[in-house]
């Protein structure tokens, strides 16, 4: 079915602008044909594109040790993402040596799950492979689901030693044992035989990054904290900075033309929940050019928002971090606009709130509040 979204103020060449907003086969199309949603008052923008999203972990495990299956969880999760007007999620999977929920067992169950659930999914569901260094038992498993297709975004993540530096907290410790199922003691014992895999890591990143390249994706490093770590990350092909622990390392990645990757949550809070840098005050200086959802859905609609509220960007500066920026930092071409011939992926904003009225991904209606129902043609 066609769509015609009228009345409303749209995000058009860079601009807020009253214009009716056409969608045909999928795209955004000029005319003004099919069904109508009268969007009078409302802001039509487009969808958010999440970079790396890993609230789908709560859909799993709503609590330690308590499980769901995988489909289940892709379901709901899908569901989740278009009522926060994410139209594109690469849902970062952590494929770590952790038993449980980010275990090797894990990966390959979602992985399954995804090729179920992603025919009937309205949201275009991707895979942020978050690989963890020491995991080398599951290199076979990446590469090969590197090779078919399966990922789309290579992250190299490394928390194996801050793992170590924790395990003398019995809080910390408890948490990392209770996610994986295990006993304190037994979790403590795991991490150090894990640590002895360290000589092999370079080789096994090198591997990857070798995958990664012969199929296109795009790569990301985690958590950089020095130049150092940049350099090396970069110099394996990975051109996105995510989540930098230092300052200056996102100022370095960002004056060389690199994405910088920040939480929408650490915006919407005011501050990082774990005391690095402020991702607010870095957006607008343009340092931070891409928010991600990061464990909260609603982060990225909320954080748009927020920054407008601060007086220094305007909203389709703001929205840019949510959504062109991302779509181009991970290779989209084909969305983050509203442009004649992007893939259709709109989302009907009430301000007031903000609140997702409609959603539209891939030009069908994916998602529609009780006031939307009441604006239908």
């Amino acid at each position: 079915m066609d769509w015609t979204i009228t009345n409303g103020s749209a995000l058009l060449d860079g601009r807020m602008q009253q214009a009716e907003v056409s969608l045909a086969g999928g795209l955004v199309a000029t005319g003004g044909g099919g069904r109508r949603l009268d969007a009078a008052g409302l802001l039509v923008l487009p969808g958010l594109v999440d970079i790396h999203g890993d609230a789908h972990e709560r859909c799993l495990q709503p609590r330690p040790g308590i499980g769901f299956s995988p489909a289940l969880a892709l379901r709901d999760t899908a569901t989740q993402l278009l009522a926060n007007g994410i139209t594109t999620a690469f849902l970062g999977v952590t494929l770590s040596w952790e038993p449980g929920l980010r275990s090797l067992g894990m990966w390959r169950a979602l992985m399954a799950a995804l090729d179920e659930v992603r025919p009937h999914a309205a949201a275009d569901l991707r895979v942020h492979l978050r690989f963890e260094a020491y995991n080398l038992a599951a290199l076979e498993d990446a590469l090969a689901d590197i090779g078919a297709g399966r990922v789309h975004l290579l992250g190299f993540n490394d928390h194996t030693p801050g793992i170590l530096q924790k395990l003398a907290n019995p809080k910390e410790l408890a948490k990392y044992a209770g996610r994986a199922g295990m006993k304190n003691e037994e979790f403590a014992a795991l991490t150090q035989q894990v640590a002895e895999n360290a000589p092999a890591v370079p080789a096994a990143r090198g591997k990857l990054a070798a995958a990664a390249r012969a199929a296109g994706l795009p790569m990301l490093s985690h958590d950089d904290g020095t130049a150092e770590d940049r350099h090396r990350f970069r110099a394996l092909g990975a051109t996105i900075c995510e989540f930098p622990t230092a300052e200056a390392v996102a100022r370095m990645a960002a004056a060389d033309g690199e994405p910088v990757v920040m939480g929408a949550p650490n915006v919407v809070r005011g501050g990082s929940h774990i005391g690095w840098a402020s991702a607010a005050p870095l957006a607008e200086q343009g340092v931070v050019s891409v928010l991600a959802s990061d464990y909260h859905w609603p982060a990225m609609l909320n954080a748009a928002f927020t920054m407008v509220g601060r007086g220094v960007l305007d909203l389709p500066a703001a929205w840019a971090l949510v959504s062109t920026n991302p779509a181009r930092a991970s290779g989209l071409v084909d969305r983050g606009t509203l442009s004649a011939g992007q893939r259709g992926d709109v989302v009907v904003v009430d301000p007031a709130g903000p609140g997702v009225v409609a959603v539209f991904a891939a030009g069908r209606l994916a998602h529609l509040s009780a006031e939307g129902a009441s604006r239908l043609g």
